[in-house]
C-alpha cells in the first residue's frame, strides 16, 4: 500500500467510501417488505430504517466541513468510514427492528461527514482544471450508485437476504480504511475562532426535523401532528440558523460562499437535479408497476439503463466540457433531459420496455452530464482553505433537495387520488413524474448563469490522467 502515489489513494478511497455511502441511501428500499416481515412488524414502522438513516445524514452536515477544517480531512474521513463499514455490520447483524434503526442512526451520521469532508479532499487533493479528467470517477458515487440500489437491493433481497445489503459495505470499507492510513496524506486547514456552537443547535435540529417531515409526510399526512411540528419547527430553527450563520463571525457554516455566482448557481441547480432525479426514481417504479404489473425487482432494473448512460456521460464531460464550457453543455442537457422526463409522463409509454430502457438511458446521459457539468464547475473558483465549508453546504443543498423532490412526488401521487404502494391507476404517477421534468426545466433557466469558460487546463496532465486510469 505504501508504494501506491497519494493522489491514486485519495481516488481509489474516496470512490469506496461514497459508493457504499450512495448505494446505501436507496438500496434498502426494495426490502423494507421483507425485513417487516422477518421482524413481524408493519410496513410503515419498517419505513422507520429509511428516514432514521436520511435523519442522521441531514443532522451530521452541518458540522461536517467544520470538523474536517478543524482536525484534518484524512483523519476524519477516515473515522467516518470505519464507523460506517462497522455500523453496516451492525445493521446486517440485527435481530430486531430497533437495533437496526439505531445502526441505521449511527450509519447515517458517519455518511453524513462522509461526503462533504471527502470531496472537500478530493478536491483539495486535484487542482480545477485536473477536475475534469476526473468526472468518469466522480459520476459513479454522484448518480450511478443511487441508481443502482434499487435492482442491487431487489436482487440481493430474493436471492440472499436482506442482511447482505449491509454486508457487502464490510470488506470494502475495511479495504479503504487501510488503504487510506497508510496511502493518504493529512490536509489541516485550520479555522478561525471558537466552534460555532449557536449554529450547530440551530441548524442541525432543523435539517433533521426538516428530514423527518418530508420523509413521514407522504405516508402519514402532512397534517399528522408529529409530521406538522417536525415541519414547522425545522423551519424556524432552520430561519433563525440562516440569520444567525449570515452575522456570525467565524459560522458553522459559510453561506457568504453563495455571494459566489458561480457556485451559488452550482448549489441551486444541485437542489433542482437532485430533487428531479430522486423523484423519477421513486415515481417511476411505482407507474412501472401500475402500467405493467411488474413485481418490486423488475421495477427495480427498469431504471438499470440509466447507469449505462451515466457511465457515457463521465466521458461526454472529459471531452465536452473544455471545449463548449459549462455553460453550453450544461443548459442544453438540462433542455433533453426535461423533455426525457416529460415522455415518460405521456400515457403508453411505460407499456413499451423497450421505450423505457431507452428514456432511461437517455436520462443517464444528458442529466449525469449536466450534474457533473455543475459539480466541476461550481467549486473551480473555491480556494482550498474555503472548499470543506463550501462542500458542505453545498452537500446539505443536494441532500435535501433528494428529500424534497421525493416528497413533491409523493405529495403529487397522493393528491392524484393514489398512495406510494398502490398501484390501482397509473395517472397519479404520470402527473408526478412531470413534475420532476418542471424542476429540471427550472434548472436549465438556472444553467445559463454558469460561465462560458471551462478551467484552463495546464501544458501538461499525464498525471492526472494516470489517476484516473487507476481508479477506474
Amino acid at each position: 500500500m505504501r508504494g501506491i502515489p497519494t493522489r491514486v489513494a485519495v481516488v481509489i478511497v474516496y470512490t469506496a467510501a461514497m459508493c457504499m455511502n450512495g448505494l446505501d441511501s436507496t438500496i434498502v428500499g426494495p426490502a423494507l417488505l421483507t425485513i417487516a416481515r422477518d421482524f413481524g412488524e408493519p410496513v410503515s414502522a419498517a419505513n422507520t430504517v429509511e428516514v432514521a438513516f436520511l435523519v442522521a445524514l441531514a443532522v451530521a452536515l452541518p458540522v461536517a466541513g467544520w470538523l474536517g477544517d478543524r482536525f484534518g480531512t484524512k483523519k476524519v474521513f477516515l473515522g467516518a468510514l470505519a464507523v460506517f463499514t462497522a455500523a453496516s455490520a451492525a445493521c446486517g447483524l440485527a435481530q430486531d427492528l430497533p437495533a437496526l434503526v439505531l445502526a441505521r442512526v449511527v450509519q447515517g451520521i458517519a455518511g453524513g461527514l462522509l461526503t462533504p469532508v471527502g470531496m472537500a479532499l478530493l478536491f483539495r487533493t486535484f487542482a480545477p482544471h485536473e477536475r475534469v479528467k476526473l468526472s468518469k470517477v466522480l459520476i459513479v458515487p454522484t448518480a450511478l450508485m443511487p441508481a443502482l440500489g434499487p435492482p442491487l437491493g431487489g436482487f440481493l433481497t430474493e436471492h440472499l437476504s436482506w442482511h447482505w445489503l449491509f454486508f457487502v459495505n464490510v470488506p470494502i470499507g475495511t479495504a479503504a480504511v487501510l488503504l487510506g492510513l497508510f496511502g493518504i496524506r493529512e490536509q489541516v486547514e485550520g479555522t478561525d475562532g471558537p466552534f460555532d456552537a449557536l449554529g450547530f443547535v440551530l441548524a442541525t435540529p432543523a435539517l433533521g426535523l426538516l428530514t423527518y417531515a418530508l420523509g413521514f409526510g407522504p405516508s402519514h399526512g402532512w397534517t399528522s401532528p408529529a409530521v406538522a411540528v417536525s415541519g414547522l419547527l425545522g423551519l424556524a430553527l432552520l430561519g433563525a440558523a440562516v440569520l444567525h450563520l449570515l452575522r456570525a463571525g467565524a459560522p458553522l457554516l459559510e453561506l457568504t460562499l453563495l455571494r459566489d455566482r458561480v457556485f451559488a448557481s452550482a448549489t441551486v441547480l444541485a437542489l433542482l437535479t437532485s430533487a428531479g432525479l430522486m423523484g423519477v426514481l421513486f415515481a417511476f417504479p411505482l407507474l412501472y408497476q401500475a402500467a405493467l404489473g411488474a413485481s418490486a425487482l423488475d421495477a427495480g432494473l427498469s431504471v438499470f439503463p440509466e447507469a449505462v448512460g451515466l457511465m457515457l456521460a463521465s466521458q461526454a464531460v472529459d471531452r465536452l466540457l473544455p471545449k463548449l464550457g459549462p455553460r453550453l453543455l450544461a443548459a442544453p442537457a438540462l433542455a433533453l433531459a426535461t423533455a426525457v422526463f416529460a415522455t415518460l409522463a405521456v400515457p403508453g409509454v411505460a407499456e413499451n420496455a423497450w421505450a423505457v430502457r431507452a428514456l432511461m438511458f437517455c436520462i443517464g446521459l444528458v442529466l449525469g452530464t449536466a450534474v457533473l457539468t455543475v459539480q466541476i464547475a461550481g467549486f473551480a473558483d473555491v480556494p482550498p482553505p474555503a472548499m470543506g465549508q463550501a462542500m458542505g453546504l453545498f452537500t446539505i443543498v443536494r441532500t435535501l433537495g433528494g428529500a424534497l423532490g421525493i416528497a413533491a412526488v409523493a405529495a403529487v401521487i397522493a393528491a392524484g387520488g393514489s398512495g406510494p404502494h398502490d398501484a390501482a391507476t397509473p395517472g397519479p404517477y404520470r402527473w408526478a413524474i412531470a413534475s420532476t421534468a418542471a424542476l429540471v426545466a427550472l434548472g436549465g433557466f438556472v444553467a445559463l448563469r454558469l460561465p462560458k469558460e471551462a478551467p484552463a487546463p495546464p501544458p501538461f496532465d499525464d498525471e492526472v490522467e494516470e489517476t484516473s486510469a487507476a481508479a477506474a
